[in-house]
């Protein structure tokens, strides 16, 4: 695991607060949130996520779920939520099968559009689980379903306001 933040390297952008009832900041991530589909015994829950402090002038929001220590190059994208309207500061669990209207949910690095539970492989060490939420400039950026969420970061990069982290953590020992 690398202890870099991969968000390090992008231009520095004021902070706001994210919170979970599900998931918790440096803490083991909890058997809903883990992969069912990835053997991990969990069931692909998304979790409950509320923010607030964005900043003035935002017009939408971008949900990721990052893993930077998975064993790839480009680490794994869990779930990507975009254009997530200005007046929605919440997420409940489970909100990847019923995203807020909308929205625009892009498919994650296990070929699926909905959120993609921890899996990490057994005995790779602890794995952070970045929770980004990202206050945007427009409405809605110009990127479809089919854009990776790769894509819909590189478009935030002349569009974000600020950011939000929460950061759970998971080891397969």
């Amino acid at each position: 695991m690398y202890d870099r933040h991969p968000y390090a390297d992008l231009p520095e952008l004021p902070t706001f607060t994210v919170t979970s009832t599900d998931v918790t900041e440096g803490e083991s991530v909890p058997t809903p949130q883990l992969s069912g589909i990835m053997g991990a015994g969990g069931e692909d829950v998304s979790p409950q996520l509320s923010w607030s402090g964005a900043p003035e002038g935002t017009q939408s929001y971008v949900v990721t779920v990052f893993d930077p220590d998975a064993p790839t190059p480009s680490g794994f994208w869990h779930w990507c939520l975009s254009n997530i309207p200005a007046d929605v500061t919440e997420l409940a669990t489970g909100a990847a099968s019923n995203p807020p209207k909308g929205s625009v949910q892009h498919r994650n690095d296990g070929g699926t559009d909905e959120y993609l539970g921890a899996a990490p492989p057994e005995g790779h060490g602890p794995h952070r689980y970045i929770i980004c939420v990202t206050a945007v400039d427009v409405p809605e950026l110009e990127v479809d379903e089919s854009a990776s969420p790769a894509v819909v970061n590189f478009n935030l990069f002349s569009h974000a306001l600020g950011r939000a982290f929460l950061t759970p953590t998971y080891e397969v020992k």
